[in-house]
């Protein structure tokens, strides 16, 4: 079955936010270094981010760097660096020609200095394009994200710049990484686990979640447009019930 066929275009998920899982499992099984795994899962990222495009899907959110994944092994940790900035450099062109904007979320000053410095420079160059937004998690985590949502927020209440019963949902929306994004509509998993791994809890309050037995570089745009057949095959209800929603 050819799934991008089969897809509605005018019911596409505004969001999709992917956990990019099964780098190591994948080079393990292969009997190659936990790099070769993080490598060859950047021609995933490339096929999924020009597949989103190709349909028209507006914003893809990749969880490509935890908070946690600082506590991995060291030679690692400087490899998935090394390995966004190559990446970056490389894609830069498809970015560029596919006009996708990147964006980042998460603590960013945590990042080592050349890898901020290109991260930036290609987010400032890409900065116009419209077509799709392209985010990266990066030294991410959401408890981390909301509380400094709530600490800021406490230091404007408590300042007077803000009332306390003025808080809201979209008050706290305003104060989170996310701000100029949607509420994630589908969030995908591969490798098989069935876990959120601390990454946009607020933000999937009522995604759908998918999840896949598929390695991350194994996956591919047409595994993509499986799970958006599957999202569009469900019934979304917010709350409501089936015949609310008739």
């Amino acid at each position: 079955m050819k799934y991008k066929d089969n897809l509605n275009l005018q019911k596409l998920p505004e969001h999709i936010a992917i956990i990019m899982d099964g780098n190591g499992r994948w080079a393990k099984q292969k009997g190659f270094l936990r790099a070769s795994g993080h490598k060859e899962g950047t021609k995933a990222v490339r096929d999924v981010v020009e597949g989103c495009a190709e349909i028209g899907v507006k914003n893809l959110t990749l969880y490509a760097f935890s908070t946690e994944n600082w506590n991995r092994p060291k030679l690692e940790v400087d490899t998935l660096m090394k390995l966004l900035v190559s990446s970056l450099k490389k894609e830069i062109k498809t970015l560029k020609d596919n006009n996708i904007k990147l964006n980042c979320i998460g603590n960013i000053s945590s990042l080592p200095k050349k890898a901020r410095h290109e991260l930036l420079d290609v987010i400032e160059k890409t900065s116009s394009n419209n077509r799709m937004t392209l985010t990266l998690a990066l030294s991410y985590g959401s408890r981390e994200e909301i509380t400094n949502s709530f600490r800021q927020i406490a230091t404007k209440v408590k300042s007077g710049e803000l009332s306390e019963d003025a808080i809201d949902e979209s008050v706290i929306n305003e104060h989170l990484y996310t701000q100029n994004l949607p509420d994630v509509d589908l969030l995908i998993r591969t490798s098989g686990e069935q876990r959120i791994s601390n990454f946009l809890l607020w933000q999937i309050a009522y995604a759908e979640l998918y999840f896949t037995k598929i390695l991350w570089p194994d996956y591919r745009r047409e595994d993509l447009f499986e799970a958006i057949y599957n999202y569009q095959n469900r019934e979304r209800r917010f709350g409501k019930t089936s015949e609310q929603l008739s």
